[in-house]
């Protein structure tokens, strides 16, 4: 039904909008975490999320988000559901998203090919702070499981990388 579209489109929209807990600066729209809105029924919507990896402790807090927004805007039953497949990517990040990583001073992750193609091919990350190229890791692991801190040899700060998954 046309009207159940123009619904659905615009409780994405609102369910979208929420920032991610554990990176604010993104929404759950530019993480690519929100899969799907399905209206079910009058005053009745599913939510479909897919963390950013299985056991992601934020999913519980973006569910929540998400009830909250939508109850917020006058439905009263949301049931947000976690999929788990197909996996979330670091690819499913918008491209809104790996800019304002950036800009926030975390290096995004290295984006692939959309057409398959051939990617170039650079092992280095570029520092969000003066665009160099000669970073070194400094620990696997950063503030998240999803982030390794790294160090810019040339300015000496230290920035998070989103990691590629």
């Amino acid at each position: 039904m046309v009207t159940d579209t123009l619904l659905e489109a615009e409780l994405r929209g609102l369910a979208g909008s929420v920032p991610d807990p554990e990176l604010p600066v993104l929404t759950l729209a530019e993480l690519g975490v929100l899969r799907d809105v399905r209206v079910d029924g009058p005053g009745r919507v599913t939510v479909h999320l897919t963390p950013t990896y299985t056991g992601c402790p934020a999913i519980e807090a973006m569910s929540a988000d998400i009830e909250r927004v939508l109850h917020d805007h006058g439905v009263p039953e949301v049931s947000v559901v976690t999929v788990l497949a197909p996996a979330w990517s670091t690819d499913d990040i918008s491209a809104e998203g790996r800019r304002k990583l950036a800009e926030f001073g975390i290096a995004p992750p290295r984006a692939h090919s959309a057409d398959g193609g051939p990617v170039p091919l650079t092992l280095s990350v570029r520092c969000p702070h003066c665009g160099s190229t000669d970073t070194e890791l400094l620990s696997r692991f950063s503030s998240t499981a999803c982030k390794a801190l790294r160090r810019c040899v040339a300015c000496r700060e230290p920035f998070d990388h989103f990691k590629e998954l």
